[in-house]
């Protein structure tokens, strides 16, 4: 069936429950995973107070960012070597989360995506739209949606 799985996470705890069921999930089929976190991109919008931020600033939050998101994925290897289950990670910066999502189980041949489903509900799911409903939309990979 399924060999390998790819498990996105924004570090929430509805992502994080996703991303031990598909630990589980991952166990009992004898799959691998690789576990993704998106890191937003370094973006400042301008006002009339606008200052010119110095290379120095990108690079910090770049730094941190990147620093916040490999500790999430940290975590998520040691679960899921606690639970036998082979498990690599990446992180990426991107402001289009989706993408990189698809793009990542293309390039490591992950054969399905496992992720949360969105918190958002109403209007704003509407106007927002959700980084699952993306992957959803555009994957050519079987996505399972975990609630």
């Amino acid at each position: 069936m399924f060999k390998h799985i790819l498990l996105p996470t924004d570090g929430s705890e509805l992502s994080d429950r996703a991303v031990k069921s598909g630990i589980e999930f991952a166990k009992k089929i004898k799959a691998r995973v690789t576990a993704i976190h998106v890191v937003p991109e370094f973006r400042v919008i301008p006002d009339e107070s606008f200052v010119p931020l110095s290379p120095a600033l990108k690079k910090r939050f770049e730094e941190e960012s990147l620093k916040r998101a490999q500790k999430m994925l940290d975590k998520i290897a040691q679960r899921a070597k606690a639970g036998g289950v082979r498990c690599d990670t990446v992180s990426t910066a991107s402001d289009l989360p989706y993408q990189q999502i698809i793009a990542t189980a293309q390039k490591k041949k992950c054969d399905l995506i496992m992720m949360a489903s969105h918190g958002r509900r109403g209007l704003s799911s509407l106007l927002l739209g959700s980084e699952t409903a993306k992957v959803l939309t555009h994957s050519k990979i079987p996505v399972l949606v975990v609630r």
